[in-house]
């Protein structure tokens, strides 16, 4: 079984609006699925978001296909993410994310040997800037690249401790990384955002492509990078409700092992049994309530999986969340 025990991932889900750039302006509070996907705020604007997200599963897969083998009964986590981020510029926004695991739990067959963790996890220094952003003839056009930086906040070796039933002596192994809080390891997040919104006809298409370049971590471990693309269509009824539908393209990479960390201990997980491709088809729902505070809830649905090698698979992920955005001062013909 410590053969199939592999990495679980997933991108945290962060809340985005599309705003007007200019002093005090506030667009429709829309929040877009799936991954770090948003635009800039307004200068001298600030939000604070905040999310809840369950992870579910009993899947796996061989290659394309649903392996029925039993393995594991059951991975599950719950991960509660905040955003805080304040507009330096009209074209210039900063932003601190992290979060809590309030669990990541893997339960063996039969509910024997279950493994558990929950703690603070990572903090994210996440620059974006507006490269483009033009409103003419009813549409409004903008790009946006970011590039964060991910400092390893959470444990990354955890471990459990057991008895040896003979001599009665305790000893320690750390536990999968599966279910530590952290890769322990320094990544760089590179960002692009595309939006072309019309706003006569509460309309709007985008576009976002994320990469995240893992780093090493203390004790030789490298996950694999990340890669997605996602596209998007959203329509507002009512001038308050929200429908956006994407469509998610992910690649996940092999993670790797120092060479030299392999000849005194190999891990208790298969590092061969990680990498995939998967698409996903991610609906979400939105209220905005006078512009500023947004509740929105969605969730990603696997319509194609691909692992390199039998491992855990997606099953079921649901996101709830809230975002509330306010000007820090007032415009000048308001004073």
């Amino acid at each position: 079984m410590n053969r199939i025990k592999i990495l679980v991932s997933f991108i945290l889900g962060v809340t985005a609006s599309s705003v007007l750039a200019q002093c005090c302006a506030g667009g429709s509070g829309s929040p877009i699925a799936g991954g770090a996907s948003q635009g800039v705020l307004a200068d001298r604007q600030m939000e604070i978001a905040s999310n809840f997200q369950y992870v579910n599963t009993e899947n796996f897969y061989t290659g394309d296909k649903r392996d029925t083998g039993r393995y594991l009964d059951n991975f599950n986590s719950k991960y509660l993410y905040t955003r805080i981020a304040y507009g330096i510029t009209k074209d210039l926004t900063m932003s601190v994310e992290s979060g809590y695991w309030i669990n990541k739990t893997e339960v063996g067959l039969d509910k024997v040997d279950t493994i558990a963790s929950k703690g603070i996890g990572d903090l994210i220094l996440f620059p974006r800037y507006d490269i483009f952003n033009r409103t003419e003839e009813g549409k409004r056009t903008e790009l946006t690249v970011g590039l964060g930086f991910k400092l390893p906040l959470g444990k990354y070796n955890d471990s459990l401790k057991r008895i040896e039933p003979f001599s009665g002596d305790a000893y320690y192994i750390t536990k999968p990384l599966a279910v530590q809080t952290s890769s322990g390891a320094n990544d760089l997040v590179f960002y692009a955002f595309f939006f072309r919104g019309y706003p006569l006809k509460n309309f709007r298409l985008f576009a976002n492509a994320i990469y995240i370049k893992k780093g090493w971590n203390p004790v030789g471990e490298k996950l694999g990078d990340y890669a997605s693309i996602g596209l998007f269509a959203g329509k507002t009824f009512f001038e308050t409700l929200g429908i956006t539908l994407q469509l998610k393209g992910e690649w996940v990479d092999k993670m790797k092992l120092n060479k030299n960390i392999l000849l005194y201990a190999y891990p208790n997980y298969d590092p061969e049994a990680t990498g995939s491709r998967k698409v996903f088809f991610v609906p979400q729902l939105s209220y905005s309530y006078k512009t500023h505070l947004t509740v929105f809830a969605y969730t990603e649905i696997p319509v194609y999986q691909y692992v390199t090698k039998t491992q855990i698979a997606s099953q079921f992920q649901g996101t709830v969340g809230i975002s509330f955005r306010f000007a820090t001062v007032k415009c000048e013909s308001e004073e």
